[in-house]
């Protein structure tokens, strides 16, 4: 039995759950996914502090949803289309990833960009708030992936878990928060960061659901649907 006691952690910086060391490795592993115009949007994000996935976590998504054979997936907040990229690669010609952002740039911007790789024809993007994009849709998807505001999370997750076919999943990024999850405080918890914790514990009590978080860039939990 492990009676070591769980150090109680009171500054974020702390908790990096992924050494920078460790990712850098693991992206040099994965150079062969080197693209022009992928570079092209991931350097606009860094010019414009624009939140997307990153390298690792966009390839971990493209994995995920081969593993299942994922041909119809929807996407709480898609911003410029950078998760949908590895979405779209994974699904193939005859699937379909349905983008929702509420800015209307974005949508322009995705179209640019995934024109340019050739999988435009993969996306129905809509312009609009997306638990109201996705309330218009019918049907299962093979996969439901949460990106958007993080005090919407729990909404999120209760509109997603009925519409995920089973074996399919859900996943959602910035589940770790920059590690504010875990810090231990007496001051009252930041929205956002209430909500996520409402998110994850949710999720881990839903037994119709098996899930884990991969801790790599900022936490993206997966469950799966039983």
């Amino acid at each position: 039995m492990n009676n070591a006691k769980i150090p109680e952690i009171t500054d974020s910086t702390e908790l990096i759950p992924v050494n920078p060391a460790i990712e850098s490795y693991m992206r040099n592993l994965v150079v062969h996914t080197d693209h022009p115009v992928l570079a092209e949007m991931e350097e606009f994000a860094r010019l414009q502090n624009f939140p997307i996935v990153n390298r690792l976590v966009g390839i971990f998504l493209e994995t995920q949803a081969r593993m299942i054979n994922a041909k119809r997936i929807f996407e709480f907040g898609s911003g410029y289309g950078y998760s949908a990229y590895w979405f779209a690669q994974a699904v193939g010609e005859e699937g379909l990833v349905i983008c929702s952002d509420a800015d209307a740039k974005n949508c322009l911007r995705a179209e640019h960009y995934l024109t340019a790789l050739n999988l435009w024809q993969q996306i129905d993007f809509c312009v609009g708030r997306a638990q109201e994009v996705f309330a218009q849709t019918d049907g299962l998807f093979d996969i439901c992936y949460n990106d958007v505001d993080k005090a919407g999370y729990p909404e999120v997750w209760r509109m997603a878990r009925n519409r995920i076919r089973s074996g399919g999943l859900y996943i959602a990024d910035n589940v770790l928060w920059h590690g504010r999850v875990a810090l231990k405080t007496t001051d009252p918890i930041e929205e956002s960061t209430a909500a996520i914790m409402e998110h994850n514990q949710l999720i881990f009590d839903d037994p119709e659901f098996d899930a884990f978080i991969n801790p790599i860039r900022d936490g993206v939990i997966v469950a799966r649907k039983k």
